[in-house]
């Protein structure tokens, strides 16, 4: 076999930055050496992998084509080593953990947290982003696992149902709709019509964002339309604005308890059906899963969260 893993690392190195001194500097390597280990893999191939504009190497479509099983070849041999290594159990040391903003930001440290690792061992890298590129990250390799909360569209990936979580409308404490819900003679909070939710102006998460699908997919049969009072691209922010009587938001209950809690969010209770969807674990078919892996989304599957 011509090919070797060393000439692939350099690949991917210089894929990602654009030269083969940065890729030198990744393979701790000499310039020369990586330049040898490209060129000797353009010549095993019999084709060129990049386009040279000026002092730059740009992905020709042989390369783009050669990127993904890259990709997938070094990832299985990671796994290989790690699947023989004496702490291959050894909790979330080393993993490479993706997870949409909701599970990312109010999930994700409690579960790494019950998850634990030896002392000095390597921590976990995480990446946290809408469950669209957190899906495109671990079909690329990029990742070993993720933990999304929307529908997953990558078809080589293997989807394992994890977590119910409830979505529920709130809004500012004076705002219109937590008003009307209090407004009756007896004192007995009403539920907030449909027509009244098609008038109001709603918070909305960021194009690609699970909850953002999974929100319209649950009202827009209902109410057709939504008015957008802004467009946010974290939870965090969202909830915030909410707070400050921005406009009404739907959200996971996992977000905005805290804030319920303290009294500046209310729930607004409406005639819609319950807002349920589902969190998923996401991994690439052609993945080896390593002890470690494994363990980790066994422990995932155990664990129940109360808000």
């Amino acid at each position: 076999m011509r090919i070797t893993l060393r000439q692939l690392q350099i690949f991917l190195a210089v894929a990602q930055s654009g030269s083969t001194s940065a890729a030198a500097g990744v393979a701790a390597l000499s310039q020369s050496a990586a330049s040898a280990a490209l060129n000797e893999l353009e010549s095993a191939l019999s084709a060129k992998l990049f386009d040279r504009v000026g002092k730059r190497l740009i992905l020709n479509d042989n390369g783009r084509l050669l990127l993904p099983q890259a990709r997938q070849m070094l990832d299985s041999a990671t796994a290989i080593e790690q699947q023989f290594a004496a702490t291959d159990a050894a909790g979330a040391s080393g993993l490479r953990i993706g997870a949409s903003t909701t599970i990312g930001n109010y999930l994700l440290p409690a579960i790494l947290g019950r998850f634990s690792s030896p002392k000095g061992s390597a921590p976990p890298h995480v990446m946290i982003a809408n469950t669209a590129d957190v899906a495109g990250a671990v079909a690329n390799f990029d990742i070993d696992v993720g933990l999304i909360e929307g529908p997953c569209h990558e078809p080589d990936l293997q989807v394992v149902p994890w977590l119910s979580d409830e979505l529920i409308i709130v809004c500012a404490v004076d705002h219109p709709l937590a008003l009307m819900q209090k407004s009756t003679r007896s004192g007995k909070a009403v539920r907030v019509p449909l027509k009244t939710l098609r008038e109001a102006r709603w918070l909305l998460r960021e194009s690609g964002s699970g909850t953002r699908e999974v929100m319209e997919h649950a009202l827009l049969p209902h109410l057709h339309y939504l008015r957008p009072a802004g467009e946010f691209s974290n939870a965090e922010a969202i909830k915030r604005a909410a707070a400050a009587g921005i406009g009404v938001a739907c959200q996971s209950r996992y977000v905005v308890a805290d804030l319920i809690a303290i009294g500046q969010l209310v729930e607004v209770r409406t005639t819609l059906p319950p807002l349920h969807r589902r969190f998923y674990l996401v991994y690439s078919k052609q993945k080896i899963l390593t002890t470690r892996l494994n363990a980790f989304m066994a422990f995932c599957r155990t664990l129940q969260f109360n808000v």
